[in-house]
């Protein structure tokens, strides 16, 4: 009885989210998507150059692109905001869909349902794996610049820009990418596309990468690693940890460069 109760109150709280049109989901991608572009390629040149001192551009590039991140957090309050009249807890967790994974076949949430996480996390890396497609701008490469001589010697001691970092880090895959393409996004997209709502959201969200381009070619593969598993199981944390473990990499290898 317990089952079919959890299964009803999470199917309940889906059918009562507004689903967006095309041009809706369109326009939400789009004022995500063309601002962190902007950020990068015009901005973040533009400023760098009334710099002083070493890597003007990559710390730019760090700055602007939290700033974006932060933005597309903003975007997703302000929306739900709009669409539900308030920005209580308890509203937002239903709004974006911040609850425990329910299982379609038993009705369980959360406990050994996270076990879905280890599949998940191995082919969300499958893309560290694959060829590159299309070369990666150094400049423009937090994971290349913090390899080079440059980017140790930049990071090491250095707990303020670890700390922006970390922000950009948690904006990234908590508060900004996948609260946006999971939490608001996606739910409300079944009714402009049908059973194919999780692969254009993950199409979406690869060519949301106007930032980094050459991740475009593999990251469609998230509609699998992301999308659709978050849409299964009705929880947008099922996107947030599967993707965080990136950020959870990144942490650790900035924080070693830190205590050199």
């Amino acid at each position: 009885m317990s089952t079919t109760r959890e299964l009803a109150v999470a199917a309940s709280r889906e059918a009562s989210l507004r689903q967006y049109t095309q041009k809706e989901v369109l326009g939400t991608w789009a004022a995500a998507a063309l601002p962190m572009g902007a950020l990068a390629w015009v901005v973040a040149p533009l400023l760098a150059t009334g710099l002083d001192g070493p890597n003007a551009l990559t710390r730019t590039l760090i700055l602007v692109i939290t700033f974006g991140l932060i933005w597309q957090f903003a975007l997703v309050l302000l929306l739900v905001y709009r669409e539900q009249r308030s920005l209580r807890w308890s509203v937002v967790k239903d709004a974006l869909r911040l609850h425990s994974p329910t299982s379609p076949r038993s009705g369980r949430q959360g406990g050994r349902v996270w076990l879905i996480l280890i599949p998940l996390i191995l082919l969300f890396g499958m893309e560290e794996v694959l060829p590159d497609l299309l070369p990666a701008k150094d400049s423009y490469s937090l994971a290349i610049f913090a390899e080079s001589d440059a980017g140790m010697a930049f990071f090491s001691d250095n707990w303020l820009w670890f700390g922006v970092v970390v922000t950009m880090l948690i904006f990234n895959t908590i508060l900004g990418e996948e609260l946006l393409f999971r939490g608001l996004l996606l739910p409300r997209m079944n009714g402009a596309f049908g059973r194919w709502d999780g692969l254009v959201n993950g199409v979406l969200f690869a060519l949301y990468h106007l930032h980094m381009p050459w991740a475009m070619p593999w990251i469609w593969i998230d509609a699998f690693a992301l999308a659709y598993p978050s849409k299964w199981y009705r929880s947008t944390l099922i996107g947030i940890a599967v993707h965080s473990v990136q950020s959870v990499v990144i942490f650790i290898g900035i924080l070693a460069l830190v205590l050199r």
